[in-house]
This record gives C-alpha cells, structure tokens and sequence, in this order.
C-alpha cells in the first residue's frame, strides 16, 4: 500500500519512532500521532492500494432477482436481520441509529446489511418487503417494519416478546 502523509516535519522514522491510533472514516483515515513525550499532532491520511489483491471484496449483485434471492437468504438465515444505512458501530441516517439503539437496548445480536454499499439490495429489499424506507427490520423471517413500527413497539414492549420468541426457536 501507498501511504500518503502531509505532516511538517515528520521524517521516515515515523512508524518506528511513534505509536499511532487509527480512527476509520470513510476513505480517509484520522491518524493520531503520539510520541513518548507528547502528542504531536493529528493529520488526514489517505490509502491508495497498488494493487486488486487489496481491494474490498464484495459481491457484485447483477439484478433485481439475483437482490431478492440474496434478501430471502438473508432473512432466513438470520434470526434478526437490520438493512439499515451505515453499519451498527457507524449509522448513516438518524432512523438507521434509533433502531440500532433500540436493538441494543433490547440485549440481542442482530446481522446487518448496509444498503448504502450495495444498491441493489437498497431497492431490492423494497420491492421484497413492500415498504418504501429504510430501516428494515426482520426477526424470524418476517417483516416488522421500519424506525416508527420498531419504536412503537419497542415502547409498548411488544417488540421484547418478539425478539424472545425468536431467540428460543433458534
């Protein structure tokens, strides 16, 4: 890999002279630089691979139907399943986070898919479930809802019964 660096005053003996702490976001990293003695400074950096080896591997999803059938896979094969934006440790909308809260909340383990980096199971998973929005969220191979449905029930408790009636089937 490539790094590229613009820090004043940083040599090539960075690595082994200082100790850094990553911070993902997005396609740039935060690094933070510290030394023994002090902090030095914080600096954007960006990677480049030089090579496909290092690419992300991801699925490439040719159509509509090749989306569905992967969705239903998805739905049966885990007992709790989110499509949301973003991920669980880094929600990209505010309705994607309350669910992700309310599930955390609720004490259970739950699989995710970021639509954002798959479009066609975006709108693959609206045509499968027949609902407009995301959040989506699935719990024994059915359809709840989205962030309003998942509240409500959360609120009325409905939504702790549910996850523990699917919780003792698997």
């Amino acid at each position: 890999r490539l790094l590229s660096i613009s820090l004043p005053l940083v040599t090539t003996a960075l690595p082994s002279m200082l100790s850094t702490a990553l911070l993902q976001t997005a396609r740039h990293t935060t690094l933070r630089i510290v030394s023994k003695n002090c902090v030095v400074t914080k600096a954007r950096v960006a990677f480049f691979s030089s090579h496909d080896d290092f690419a992300p591997k991801r699925k490439a999803i040719e159509d509509d139907e090749e989306a569905i059938k992967m969705i239903q896979e998805h739905v049966n094969s885990n007992p709790i399943m989110l499509y949301m934006k973003g991920n669980p440790s880094m929600p990209m909308c505010g309705f994607s986070a309350r669910v992700v809260g309310i599930l955390q909340e609720e004490g259970v383990d739950f699989s995710s898919v970021n639509v954002l980096d798959y479009p066609a199971i975006r709108e693959g998973v609206k045509k499968f479930s027949e609902w407009p929005t995301i959040p989506q969220l699935y719990v024994g191979g059915e359809f709840i809802g989205g962030c309003d449905i998942v509240t409500s029930m959360h609120e009325s408790g409905e939504l702790k019964q549910l996850l523990t009636e699917a919780a003792e089937k698997e």
